[in-house]
């Protein structure tokens, strides 16, 4: 269905009939940005890391709040309006590409490359580099960073920055750009080429 017509946001379950909801999701994501919120009946935290790091934009334990799944629709609805938004805003200010020694960020075309390979990224992940990158050597705290990524206040699990900066980091390796800063947050430490 996905193929065949535009949607505005997929909720998946972990546990389908023909596939489960970790590889649906990853074969969405390599197809698609649409974004995915996750549920799951599993309350291990690795069974919900495991969810985000396979391209999940966010998730939801059951039991849930049929309230805060809507609230959590709404809030990625608004991310992928931004995103949809960001390539006319980046081509008004003439910022579509940051370049950086070994790295290169295209925000219109939502591409990275390191040390001239291509980085395959989540849409999340992408979000998080260009907000570091596109402000060099400020410091973002973590609840800052998934209030900006999420659209709203970052009470709910705020280790998610962390997990969500250390799969960045595997990526963008040997590269070593994102700085933590102990008990503060994070920083990009590269300087604009």
């Amino acid at each position: 269905m996905l193929r065949a017509q535009p949607f505005d946001a997929v909720i998946l379950d972990v546990m389908l009939p023909e596939m489960d909801g970790f590889e649906l999701c990853r074969t969405i994501r390599r197809e698609s940005d649409v974004p995915i919120i996750r549920l799951t009946a599993r309350s291990d935290v690795m069974d919900r890391v495991v969810g985000l790091e396979t391209g999940a934009d966010d998730y939801l334990p059951k039991p849930f709040e049929p309230r805060e799944l809507l609230a959590r629709i709404q809030t990625v609805l608004r991310r992928a309006r931004a995103r949809a938004s960001a390539p006319a805003q980046a081509a008004l200010t003439s910022l579509q590409r940051l370049t950086f020694d070994g790295l290169q960020i295209d925000l219109e075309r939502r591409q990275v490359q390191c040390n001239g390979g291509m980085v395959e990224l989540t849409s999340t992940e992408f979000d998080l580099l260009a907000l570091l990158a596109g402000k060099p050597q400020k410091v973002f705290s973590r609840d800052a960073l998934l209030n900006r990524l999420r659209g709203h206040e970052a009470d709910l699990y705020t280790r998610a920055v962390d997990i969500l900066v250390s799969r960045l980091r595997r990526k963008l390796e040997p590269l070593d750009c994102i700085k933590t800063l102990r008990n503060v947050g994070y920083t990009f430490a590269g300087a604009r080429m």
